[in-house]
């Protein structure tokens, strides 16, 4: 039986966490190719550091976009996180681009053809999870952590100049009968202005992170822990090198549920990885939306150039109300799992992934441009139906 009563911690980081920079520069770029072409293909990581951006990786377009537009395309990332600082500025970065084409083994692979459906991008397990203890349908640790740092830089883009970009969280949550009652410590380090005391922060962080937990849930005083090092201005790129695909978890579910390993930024959705991920993460929270489960975890597995997945699980944790092996069977019909029909079924191919570089890829709420769309619950009327 699964434990009842714990405590269980998750963190967040900001946009202008080095690692997200990154992340954000290479979903950017995405972005810019799908919006020239629907069908592009791209894998860019980024590196950050001291006023220095790396751009490397491969595409593949029918018309290829010259490195002087990528360049721009990061540099306009920057710009709009907010970095203006000595150590790391949009406009005077030094970034190179090595980018270059596809290679032709990973395409004949990928690439539908007379006698095959279009292939995974790369072998894989991907996992999707969703549980009834937040009205997102994701676990409260990573869920707050999230809302404090987004809270933050929603004040600094709004004013609030003694803030600056880069900052984490890290929330830790007391469970009881198996449900999030409370917070037993929260963690917040934030970039900030010079001349700023750790007593200063500590009360220009507190009402955003009152706000951002339910009420009656802040943890002890002597357990809120802001900017513990003493001070924090030196930051993001400058403080510490970034690179893509290094804060997989803060991505995802916080720890509170398995991660195949693959990142997700910088990559086009035929990559499993991505739109796989994406496609376990709405069809579990359908499940729970549909009442089918308080908790549902499920995972799928691809072997490269090869369309239908090789594997689908389902695991309630005890709290199912139908068999688990009757839902796995009903998944498939419901939803073609091929790397074309997770891509269809969800409008995968359009630019709409520089927004999910921060704050997490789940438990945002879908936009009427097709973002966030594996975040809608509308299988869960016919899920009810068929069970």
């Amino acid at each position: 039986m699964a434990r009842q009563n714990y405590i269980f911690t998750s963190e967040s980081v900001s946009e202008g966490h080095p690692d997200k920079v990154a992340d954000r520069i290479s979903d950017a770029i995405v972005d810019l190719h799908l919006a020239r072409e629907p069908e592009a293909r791209v894998a860019v990581e980024t590196l950050t550091t001291t006023n220095r951006v790396v751009l490397a990786g491969e595409t593949r377009t029918e018309e290829p976009i010259d490195k002087e537009e990528l360049i721009e395309t990061a540099r306009g990332a920057v710009k709009a996180i907010g970095y203006e600082q000595d150590g790391f500025h949009w406009k005077d970065a030094e970034i190179e681009c090595h980018v270059h084409g596809q290679s032709a083994e990973i395409a004949q692979g990928v690439d539908a053809g007379a006698d095959k459906d279009e292939g995974a991008g790369d072998q894989g397990i991907m996992f999707g999870f969703a549980t009834d203890e937040t009205e997102s349908l994701m676990p409260a640790p990573i869920a707050f952590s999230h809302a404090i740092v987004g809270a933050l830089a929603e004040a600094r883009h709004g004013g609030e100049t003694r803030l600056l970009p880069d900052a984490k969280s890290q929330v830790t949550v007391r469970y009881e009968n198996g449900r999030p009652v409370g917070t037993t410590s929260v963690v917040v380090s934030t970039q900030h202005q010079d001349g700023l005391s750790q007593a200063d922060m500590r009360e220009l962080v507190r009402p955003y992170v009152e706000r951002a937990l339910p009420e009656g849930w802040m943890c002890p005083e002597e357990e809120f822990y802001v900017n513990p090092t003493g001070k924090f201005v030196i930051g993001g790129p400058d403080g510490d090198a970034g690179l893509t695909g290094r804060k997989i978890i803060v991505d995802t579910y916080g720890g509170a549920a398995p991660h195949g390993g693959g990142a997700f930024s910088g990559k086009d959705p035929t990559k499993v990885d991505r739109s796989a991920a994406y496609a376990c993460r709405y069809l579990a929270k359908n499940v729970v939306a549909a009442g089918l489960a308080r908790s549902c975890l499920i995972q799928v597995s691809y072997a490269i150039g090869v369309a239908k997945p090789l594997s689908l699980f389902v695991d309630f944790a005890g709290t199912g109300e139908v068999a688990e092996l009757e839902l796995e069977n009903k998944l498939l019909d419901i939803m073609n799992l091929s790397p074309r029909g997770i891509r269809t079924h969800l409008g995968l191919n359009r630019p709409i992934y520089e927004r999910t570089a921060a704050y997490g890829h789940f438990g945002r709420t879908p936009e009427e441009d097709g973002g966030f769309s594996w975040e809608k619950t509308d299988l869960a009327e016919e899920l009810k139906r068929a069970f």
